[in-house]
């Protein structure tokens, strides 16, 4: 479950996603799958060759986007999060969610 942001911050990064542009957003989230994971950063990108090209510049293996139509994303977790996170010089997403 997502929580930790506005309405207008989720369809900002919808309209990012669907004109082909990388986009980030950072949100709370609990799963039990991931014991002591607290949020997660979906990047987003409708063009999928753009996102795959993202993936493997950050040393991640596109197998694991989400092709969930018309939002693929990867999730970032844990410590490659904020790693990606700072490269990407998002530090108000690292400060926000306090990781």
């Amino acid at each position: 479950m997502a929580f930790g942001i506005t309405r207008s911050e989720l369809e900002e990064w919808k309209e990012k996603v669907r004109e082909g542009q990388i986009a980030y957003l950072t949100h709370y989230w609990i799963d039990p799958r991931f014991p002591g994971i607290t949020s997660v950063t979906k990047v987003g990108c409708s063009d999928l060759k753009q996102l795959q090209h993202w993936c493997k510049e950050h040393n991640l293996n596109p197998k694991y986007i989400h092709h969930r139509d018309p939002f693929p994303h990867f999730d970032l977790l844990g410590s490659r999060q904020k790693e990606i996170l700072l490269q990407e010089k998002l530090h108000d997403h690292i400060q926000r969610f306090k990781l």
